[in-house]
């Protein structure tokens, strides 16, 4: 059984820094690319990054280039997303997910859901 536990949430100042993991377990993920998307209230779910488990080639949403990176630790099965320079925009549940797309996924390529993860940016 899969499961993607994400970690790290929480509350943050405008211009602050959060850390945020999701741990992957019940398969191995090769083949896969794991990564986040967000979603704020009245708003859809929407991607963010995504990083391909064998390679590591890293891929973005547009909102979030030169402030979030991406990183996988194989060993761990953990995917992580450092968020600089948050804004109150970037407040939203963050959820990690698995899928078998070739680079950044839709939302209906996802295979596998986290729970999600609450980050709350402060102004």
């Amino acid at each position: 059984q899969v499961q993607l536990v994400e970690s790290g949430g929480g509350l943050v100042q405008a211009g602050g820094s959060l850390s945020i993991s999701c741990a992957a377990s019940g398969r191995t993920f090769s083949g896969y690319v794991l990564g986040w998307f967000r979603q704020a209230p009245g708003k859809e779910r929407e991607f963010v990054a995504a990083v391909r488990w064998s390679g590591g080639s890293t891929y973005y949403a547009d909102p979030v280039k030169g402030r979030f990176t991406i990183s996988r630790d194989k060993a761990l099965n953990t995917v992580y997303l450092q968020m600089n320079s948050l804004d109150p925009e970037d407040t939203a549940v963050y959820y990690c997910a698995a899928s078998r797309s070739l680079s950044s996924p839709s939302r209906a390529e996802v295979d596998y859901w986290g729970q999600g993860t609450q980050v709350t940016v402060s102004s």
